[in-house]
């Protein structure tokens, strides 16, 4: 989802400040540095690469553990930042009025050409900053390719995985997920596929 900048001379908004504020209709918003950003629609094939992941681990899950799309991220250290992660994944209960995901173990975005800077940015390297984040992992729109953020006792590993026939292991969930599932019938060019 391509970010846009929404009310560019609006001042500094806190997150307190942003989760009590509306916003207009059915826009998406996320909070960039204190600047509230307009989300655009998804694509098609961004839609589809969400719902692939969600039916690839959604049932390897067990309670408490739960995925939440579209789902809020607060970062408690950053004051001006509030996210809205493509997917992601707790095992904290929350309740039908929380406005963020408490403690998230696994965090998904889905890049897109207008989107890769920001999520691989600010994104990220703020989600780093979340104790409870134990993987992060960056879904290209536009290639068969998964890119791997994992947790160690040394810091953080980074793990390209390119081709329908590479295996996605997801230690924080206990999973695994083929990019063949994660394509599939998704075409991308110069891959040989629909």
């Amino acid at each position: 989802m391509q970010p846009e900048v929404h009310q560019n001379d609006a001042p500094w908004m806190t997150t307190e400040a942003f989760l009590r504020w509306e916003g207009s209709g059915d826009t998406r918003y996320e909070l960039v540095r204190g600047r509230v950003v307009a989300m655009a629609p998804p694509t098609p094939v961004h839609g589809k690469l969400v719902a692939r992941f969600v039916a690839a681990i959604l049932r390897r899950l067990r309670p408490p553990c739960d995925l939440v799309v579209e789902a809020g991220i607060r970062l408690e250290e950053r004051s001006g930042s509030f996210y809205q992660a493509d997917l992601a994944v707790s095992c904290t209960g929350f309740g039908q009025s929380d406005r963020y995901l408490p403690d998230p173990l696994l965090i998904v975005e889905i890049l897109s050409p207008s989107t890769q800077t920001h999520d691989r940015g600010n994104k990220v390297a703020d989600y780093r900053t979340l104790p409870s984040v134990r993987e992060i992992v960056l879904v290209s729109s536009t290639a068969v390719h998964v890119e791997l953020w994992r947790r160690t006792d040394e810091g953080w590993r980074v793990m390209d995985l390119i081709g329908r026939d590479t295996r996605l292991g997801l230690e924080s969930v206990d999973a695994e997920v083929t990019l063949a599932e994660l394509y599939a019938g998704i075409g991308m060019e110069g891959d040989g596929s629909e």
